[in-house]
């Protein structure tokens, strides 16, 4: 069995907020491959189906963004789900808007979902990095990832979402590198090749 954590924070208040895009993809795949309805498990809301054959428990925990590892350890240890088969889907500074990669590992980058994940179960877990861009100066950061995603950017938005829900078989097939490679493409199909932070789409 695979857990599809989506990061971010619980409750209409944030559910527009760049720090939330974990959520919103994670939404995305569960509604694309019909998984069952969300229902309070696990500090949080969680949900059931299949992709490509694999059992896929999706969880948006509700425990605020600094202490997600609590909701992700107490679904792993419930359904005994290897670390490498849990992925976390989270918002990436480091990353231009629209641009996507995945990982087994490696570093927390300041973020607290991440650090927190760490904390609970371990490093060797999945990322999906979701870029959202950064605001350019560091004192700017929290109000940026608070702030909601301007209208101008919810073409991209709504663009990574379905393209991470049509391509999720290849992350449960482990091919990551053709996950980030064909959703490249995809997006640029979609004309969101390059997207500046006002989030107009460059063709």
């Amino acid at each position: 069995m695979f857990l599809f954590a989506g990061l971010g924070n619980p409750g209409p208040k944030y559910a527009g907020n760049r720090h939330n895009i974990g959520f919103m993809v994670v939404d995305a795949i569960a509604r694309r491959h019909r998984f069952s309805p969300w229902r309070r498990r696990f500090q949080g809301a969680a949900c059931e189906g299949e992709i490509e054959g694999q059992k896929v428990l999706a969880l948006l925990p509700e425990t605020f963004m600094n202490e997600s590892g609590r909701a992700v350890a107490e679904a792993q240890r419930f359904y005994k789900i290897e670390l490498r088969d849990v992925f976390a889907f989270h918002d990436e500074l480091d990353l231009p808007p629209a641009k996507v990669r995945a990982k087994i590992g490696g570093g927390n980058a300041g973020h607290n979902g991440l650090r927190s994940i760490t904390a609970h179960c371990g490093n060797d877990y999945g990322r999906v990095r979701l870029g959202i861009g950064h605001p350019g100066d560091k004192a700017l950061v929290h109000s940026f990832v608070l702030g909601d995603f301007a209208k101008a950017e919810q073409g991209w938005v709504e663009a990574v979402s379905d393209g991470c829900a049509e391509l999720a078989g290849l992350l449960v097939a482990r091919k990551l590198d053709e996950f980030q490679s064909r959703l490249h493409l995809l997006m640029e199909a979609r004309g969101f090749g390059t997207v500046d932070l006002a989030g107009a789409g460059k063709r």
